[in-house]
């Protein structure tokens, strides 16, 4: 009896799903960051994270570049969300307010185009309140492969 799960790959939601969990067995930066998935579909993915205190900075506040890699980990997410191997080819973040320790942030990433091998998508972080403390914008480029087979070719990663 085998373990392998089929997957419907005419149902975008399942697809992107599959994708989600292969993605995040592998992505060993946003497992160490406390990251949980909570939402992901074709363009769009929902991801917390809460603020420890080895996140905070010399202000005692989280350190923008957890709030980055937060915001960047939502980005991958949707925009792989196709199983269509894809990079960031730029990306800048808004820093709003600042986070204490102990919040629980959410990243919510939407597609906001998708054109050929391009896509822009907005990630928006908030606080438990929903208050908006940074917004974050990515670009990406879609390369060989696919992310359920890991067939991504080291030459379309590292050019």
């Amino acid at each position: 009896m085998s373990d392998i799960i089929p997957i419907d790959a005419t149902d975008p939601v399942a697809l992107a799903m599959a994708v989600g969990g292969a993605m995040f067995g592998r992505d060993q930066a946003s497992q160490t960051l406390g990251v949980t998935i909570l939402d992901i579909g074709p363009g769009y993915a929902t991801l917390t994270m809460t603020v420890r205190p080895d996140m905070l900075n010399g202000h005692q506040t989280c350190h923008g570049g957890f709030l980055f890699a937060l915001a960047d980990s939502a980005f991958a997410f949707a925009c792989n969300s196709r199983n269509e191997a894809t990079v960031a080819a730029g990306c800048n973040i808004e820093y709003l307010r600042p986070v204490p320790v102990g919040t629980l942030l959410t990243a919510t990433a939407v597609e906001r185009s998708l054109a050929g091998r391009s896509g822009v998508y907005d990630v928006t972080l908030t606080d438990p309140e929903r208050v908006i403390v940074a917004l974050f914008r990515g670009k990406s480029a879609r390369v060989k492969g696919d992310v359920l087979n890991a067939s991504i070719p080291e030459s379309a990663v590292n050019p």
